[in-house]
């Protein structure tokens, strides 16, 4: 493997590989700490690994925090490559036999632009789901339970406790739906405009 050219020189760096969190999309997380790096941190993908480049003086509090940080602004620039309905189907396929067993199986599954109220839709008697165009550009965890959300439907049609129980399987649920529910607050501020910062 070629060396990197970022940490060719000077002391060693301390490197640390781990299992990430579920949802991440990547099999595993490797930290690299550095001396030369002073504030700033940053991280790729390589392969199915992810690798986050931290300051050596950080802790393991704010290595953890950083880690969590980074793997959420890297699902956010993967996610604003935007998706086509294929790729679309295809994860929702994915999802289904990852939390469901592959019990859900849509017909149809694409982007819409006239949703602006919801985040998605399902019609389980045509086995359709519709995810409002609103949701390009946010996390992957984010759209992947929105995803599951609506796959959901196709099994148990209401919001009772049977569907709830089906959503728990998909240990960033609490997350992305506050995520989402933060994106409908910061919509609802008041927006200044330019006069009014004067």
């Amino acid at each position: 493997m070629p060396a990197d050219p970022l940490h060719r020189a000077g002391k060693p760096q301390r490197s640390t590989t781990s299992q990430p969190p579920s949802g991440s999309g990547a099999s595993a997380i490797e930290v690299r700490r550095s001396a030369r790096r002073r504030r700033t941190v940053s991280a790729y993908r390589e392969g199915d690994r992810t690798v986050v480049l931290i300051p050596a003086r950080m802790s393991e509090a704010e290595e953890q925090r950083w880690v969590t940080v980074m793997l959420d602004k890297l699902a956010a620039q993967e996610s604003k490559r935007l998706l086509g309905d294929t790729e679309l189907a295809e994860r929702a396929t994915r999802l289904s036999d990852q939390y469901f067993g592959g019990r859900a199986r849509p017909a149809s599954v694409r982007w819409v632009t006239n949703q602006n109220t919801r985040w998605g839709s399902c019609t389980p008697a045509e086995g359709s789901i519709r995810l409002s165009h609103r949701l390009q550009g946010m996390p992957e965890y984010v759209v992947d339970y929105v995803l599951l959300h609506e796959l959901a439907h196709l099994l148990v049609p209401g919001h009772g406790p049977r569907f709830w129980r089906l959503l728990e399987a998909y240990p960033r649920t609490e997350r992305a739906r506050g995520y989402l529910e933060g994106v409908v607050a910061a919509d609802r501020l008041p927006h200044l405009s330019a006069a009014d910062d004067e």
